[in-house]
């Protein structure tokens, strides 16, 4: 004969299963659901869709682009640039005349070489002012004409068996007539083409 199990206070668990707080299928539809937090760990959203990231990269994977720096200032001097032209024109000139005097005849190379020197320094000493490529210009113009009368003088000095010093210095007159006498087409070309060479010279200083 069995007996009757009196009825327990307690609700029965099923199978001898874990209770309720610990059922991962407690909270069934239309109870309170569990405390809110973001799904798999995560901290709980706010809002902000990148919030928790670090600065954002720029395009393509870069860096952010930076602001491009100001350019530098030009160069304006006209006093350095014609001081540049000047003593670069007498340096050219004295060297191409000792060049020619050498060799006792001229080179239109050297002339060239005089003329894109003086450019060059003038531009790159006070920049591209129109007065500074005209002023080493013609100053290349007259460094060609000293180199000629350099030369020659040279040239007369080793004839006459006298220094150089006295025949440029004491005879200055004779050797400028000599060089009209001898002066030919080359001799005037040779003239031209400094300054030409000095205003390429001065554009190639940018």
């Amino acid at each position: 004969m069995s007996h009757p199990v009196p009825p327990s206070d307690q609700p029965q668990q099923p199978y001898g299963g874990r209770p309720p707080e610990g059922n991962p299928y407690a909270n069934q539809p239309g109870q309170p659901a569990a405390p809110t937090g973001s799904p798999y760990g995560q901290p709980p959203a706010t809002g902000n869709p990148f919030a928790g990231q670090g600065p954002q990269p720029g395009p393509y994977g870069g860096a952010p682009f930076a602001p491009a720096p100001p350019p530098a200032p030009a160069r304006n001097n006209i006093a350095l640039g014609v001081l540049a032209a000047l003593g670069a024109a007498l340096v050219a000139g004295v060297l191409y005349g000792v060049l020619s005097g050498s060799i006792e005849r001229e080179i239109g190379y050297a002339a060239l070489g005089v003329g894109f020197l003086t450019g060059f320094a003038a531009s790159k000493s006070g920049g591209r002012n129109p007065a500074i490529v005209a002023a080493a210009a013609l100053f290349s113009l007259g460094a060609v004409y000293l180199g000629q009368l350099v030369g020659m003088s040279m040239v007369m000095a080793d004839a006459a068996g006298v220094p150089f010093s006295e025949v440029f210095f004491d005879h200055f007159d004779t050797v400028t007539k000599v060089w009209k006498e001898e002066a030919d087409f080359m001799t005037y070309l040779f003239l031209a083409l400094a300054p030409i060479a000095a205003i390429g010279g001065a554009k190639k200083a940018d």
